[in-house]
């Protein structure tokens, strides 16, 4: 058996070669027989619960030995209830249309031809990601729903839950029609694995990165193979003069306490100068009493308690904790400005009664999603009806947001003739 911390970098390249001779087969299959498959994954996931939950645990005891962090402990961990939400994720991608075969566009040209437009698959995906097991599955699930193969490189951290959760699916797909090797899992944990998978051109056709800002960064700049960049949740909410207070406080508690270490979670909250007079200090109260760490503006000192001066960094930093930032403001100009010098373009949140002030909000913030009177947390594409997502893209390329099916399809033009010749 291999070992779980040493690899050749062959690995990579013999893997990444076995996905792509898959990725033919794949793309021929019909929906029923890869939803067949994925049916067959969800149950197994089921059934296989308490191997994989015993992984798991041995990836959460080196964890704590390593001195990970609670947030990433927190990610880093598995629940009969989170394996049971992985089963249910692919499920739902069941139920959802496949867009592999649709047609996109028609045209009919004078001298006769016909071009039809129509999503193929992208080919083999190769994902990094760090920490969270349940991407293993997601990734898994979307990708060859799409008929796409893919290659998975997670964090050291979960090592024994990706490979637990990857066999469990192999056996899984032994009983239907896909290729077990179009999921193909690498076992390397040492950094030169990623650096080969990101020049890899030829047999993978994109990289996706899911993690922090420094892997982002590092595969955006290293990667020779095309990314789709996923990117770092510096999330806002500004809570304008005009907000509800009985729905403006449960907003920016659950944007950020619900669950600080996910890339949707709130990392600063902006309050307009009215709103905080009246209100800071109970809601300041209220995070304290969910162990939030808080961090603010002198203005934010001088109305609430218990509240450390933020410094420039901090405004620039995903916590994924229980840590907030606190900037109190005078105008909704100055809560824009704010989010544009600090967001990351991910979700950003105004929280007000007046229509006006949110219409403007919501047409001048760059962000994948922006929302009025709601919490970022939704940003996820189980919340927006994807079933599962393989990311959050925060560029402006393919895809944008929670990246479901069609995000995983490239175009292919068919040109229909008659004898015509140019």
């Amino acid at each position: 058996m291999m070992n779980l911390k040493q690899a050749s970098l062959s690995e990579v390249r013999e893997k990444a070669a076995a996905a792509k001779q898959a990725s033919r087969q794949l793309g021929t299959l019909s929906t029923g027989q890869k939803n067949e498959a994925l049916l067959l994954m969800a149950d197994a996931l089921i059934n296989e619960q308490a191997s994989i939950l015993q992984a798991n645990e041995a990836d959460l005891t080196a964890g704590k030995e390593n001195g990970l962090s609670e947030s990433l402990l927190d990610r880093l961990a598995l629940t009969p209830a989170r394996i049971a939400a992985m089963a249910e994720g692919l499920r739902q991608i069941v139920e959802l249309p496949d867009p592999i075969g649709d047609t996109l566009e028609e045209i009919r040209r004078p001298n006769g031809l016909l071009i039809v437009k129509k999503r193929v698959p992208i080919g083999v995906i190769g994902i990094v990601y760090e920490a969270r097991p349940n991407v293993t599955v997601d990734a898994a699930g979307l990708c060859l729903k799409t008929g796409n193969a893919v290659v998975l490189r997670g964090g050291s951290s979960a090592l024994h839950s990706n490979r637990r959760i990857v066999e469990v699916l192999h056996e899984a797909l032994a009983q239907s029609e896909v290729p077990a090797d179009a999921l193909q899992l690498v076992y390397s944990a040492d950094r030169s694995s990623v650096d080969e998978m990101l020049k890899l051109n030829g047999l993978l056709d994109v990289v996706i990165p899911r993690g922090g800002q420094s892997l982002i960064q590092t595969v955006v700049r290293n990667a020779t193979v095309p990314v789709i960049e996923t990117g770092a949740g510096i999330c806002h909410t500004y809570i304008d003069s005009e907000a509800d207070p009985s729905m403006a406080i449960p907003i920016a508690l659950n944007a950020k306490v619900q669950r600080p270490s996910v890339c949707n979670a709130m990392e600063t909250l902006i309050v307009h100068r009215d709103f905080a007079q009246r209100h800071l200090s109970e809601l300041t109260d209220k995070m304290r009493e969910q162990n939030v760490e808080l961090r603010g503006c002198p203005e934010t000192m001088r109305l609430a308690v218990g509240v450390k001066q933020a410094s420039e960094e901090d405004w620039a930093t995903e916590y994924n904790d229980y840590i907030l930032n606190i900037k109190v403001v005078n105008n909704p100009d100055e809560a824009l400005e704010h989010i544009r010098r600090y967001g990351t373009m991910h979700s950003e949140a105004i929280v007000t009664e007046n229509a006006e002030t949110a219409q403007r909000f919501l047409e001048e913030v760059d962000a994948a999603a922006v929302y009025h009177n709601a919490s970022t947390r939704f940003t996820d594409g189980f919340e927006f009806g994807f079933g599962a997502e393989i990311g959050i893209s925060t560029q402006k390329l393919h895809a944008r947001g929670p990246m479901g099916l069609p995000a995983l399809t490239s175009t292919k033009y068919i040109i229909y003739g008659n004898g015509q010749i140019r």
